[in-house]
């Protein structure tokens, strides 16, 4: 799906919606031009080529967060010339070789190595495309994650802080118990700029701004009052994800595969259960609730995906990348 079309987008705006495990892309056209976020690894390949079918070189990409489906084709895209740019605290880490790099082991999500040219800090003025864009830090959904304002065309690019339909799921083990509060705040941070055209991470655009931030606003502020619903929350959209992006996994193999996980037993010890007890009950809600299905013997995510080529997975874990290219240089 494409909103090429839209007519609240400015011509030299194009934007792609895209189901999971892809994030949407936003590609911005002009002397430098740009892309926002690049998908799911699986995906890399397609992701190139439309973007260099509608605008030729990409100069630079613009990662939102280092989540698995927006920085999926940076290693492709990055190889055919292009810079990345991402948030501060997410670039260093890129550069350290940081094994919890992208959560990437954490969600047990491939993400092919890369590196970051250009860190991004909160209020730096961007050139993308031909117009210039604000980096806007909102912090929540990950340590890192910005946004980016265009204020004369009152754009603004939100990536996972929110869509028409949800907002961003948040880390409590790994971020801590603030780490809601913190997501709130960006997300009023982001309300108060009052934009015209809100570009989530995935969905369609929204119809009504206002009314998209105000229904993020009263779901992340249920994500602060009710920590073990956050940790809830998160640990859904994540075996939801696990299980798109493996073309779903036998029954029988998946609490065992759920056991191995950190992310698991990360959630399990915040909700004062066991490993063992938390993956069976997560099965079972998530089947009852029609979150995910069962199919001639495997587990299937319901929501809408596009499938994945299990080779494209075969990607080392950060832990095993190859060394930056500015380690390699020194």
């Amino acid at each position: 799906m494409s909103a090429a079309d839209d007519e609240r987008l400015p011509a030299w705006v194009t934007w792609r919606q895209r189901a999971f495990p892809d994030a949407n892309l936003l590609l911005l056209h002009g002397g430098r031009p740009a892309l926002v976020d690049s998908g799911f690894v699986g995906h890399a390949e397609e992701t190139a080529e439309w973007a260099q079918a509608h605008a030729g070189h990409i100069e630079l990409v613009v990662n939102t967060h280092w989540h698995s489906d927006h920085v999926g084709g940076n290693a492709l895209l990055q190889a055919g010339g292009s810079a990345i740019a991402a948030g501060a605290p997410e670039a260093a880490a890129v550069a350290r070789r940081d094994p919890g790099c992208c959560s990437a082991e954490h969600l047990d999500q491939p993400v092919a190595p890369y590196t970051v040219d250009e860190p991004l800090h909160d209020d730096r003025l961007l050139r993308l495309g031909d117009a210039d864009w604000t980096v806007v830090s909102t912090p929540g959904h990950t340590p890192g994650h910005l946004a980016l304002w265009q204020p004369e065309e009152r754009l603004l690019a939100v990536g996972d802080a929110l869509s028409d339909y949800d907002v961003g799921w948040v880390d409590l083990a790994l971020d801590g118990p603030d780490v809601a509060a913190t997501a709130l705040a960006s997300l009023q941070r982001l309300a108060d700029l009052a934009p015209r055209v809100l570009l989530p991470g995935h969905g369609p655009l929204p119809a009504d701004p206002g009314a998209a931030f105000a229904t993020a606003l009263r779901r992340a502020q249920r994500l602060v009052d009710d920590p073990d619903g956050a940790v809830w929350y998160g640990a859904r959209r994540i075996f939801a994800y696990a299980l798109m992006i493996r073309d779903g996994i036998p029954a029988t193999d998946a609490e065992p595969y759920l056991h191995a996980r950190s992310w698991l037993t990360d959630a399990a010890g915040l909700l004062r259960r066991t490993p063992e007890t938390l993956a069976a009950e997560l099965i079972d809600t998530m089947l009852r609730s029609g979150a995910i299905v069962l199919r001639a013997g495997r587990l299937h995510a319901a929501a809408e995906h596009t499938p994945v080529d299990a080779a494209t997975l075969r990607v080392p874990f950060p832990r095993a990348w190859p060394n930056s290219y500015s380690q390699q240089s020194e």
